[in-house]
């Protein structure tokens, strides 16, 4: 019997024989703090070097702390950020994942639906300003 398809390609096997992507899963769980790689990391793996510069960037801008770098955003705020983007873009996949994120942070039903309220009432007004082609009258200052 043939498994269910999950992507368009094979995600790679977390007991990979690649030395530099059992590295980079390694690196996801212990960063993560979780016991498994979840399969977005796993279809990208399929390109090697896809996988290592997805992993870096996000490592770099979503766990600073992991390479001893301050934030001014707090994890929750990224989360939150990362959740509404992906609400935007409808990614069901990311949507889930940040949601789950955010509960591990201590989210609760109430801060999701504000966070999706906001980014909601956001993709409105955007429409909206951008549809009316509204010329800015309200700048931020530049030093």
């Amino acid at each position: 019997m043939n498994k269910p398809q999950v992507a368009t390609v094979s995600p790679v096997d977390e007991s990979t024989e690649s030395h530099e992507v059992q590295s980079i899963f390694e690196d996801i769980m212990q960063t993560k703090g979780i016991d498994f790689v979840p399969r977005f990391w796993r279809v990208l793996a399929t390109n090697p070097v896809q996988l290592k510069l997805v992993w870096n960037s996000l490592k770099e801008l979503m766990h600073p702390e992991s390479s001893g770098r301050d934030s001014s955003l707090s994890p929750l705020s990224r989360e939150m950020i990362a959740l509404a983007v992906s609400a935007t873009n409808g990614c069901s996949y990311c949507v889930n994942s940040h949601t789950a994120a955010m509960r591990k942070l201590g989210a609760d039903d109430e801060t999701l639906g504000e966070v999706l309220a906001i980014a909601g009432l956001f993709n409105m007004t955007n429409a909206l300003a951008d549809g009316y082609q509204v010329e800015p009258d309200v700048l931020p200052p530049v030093d």
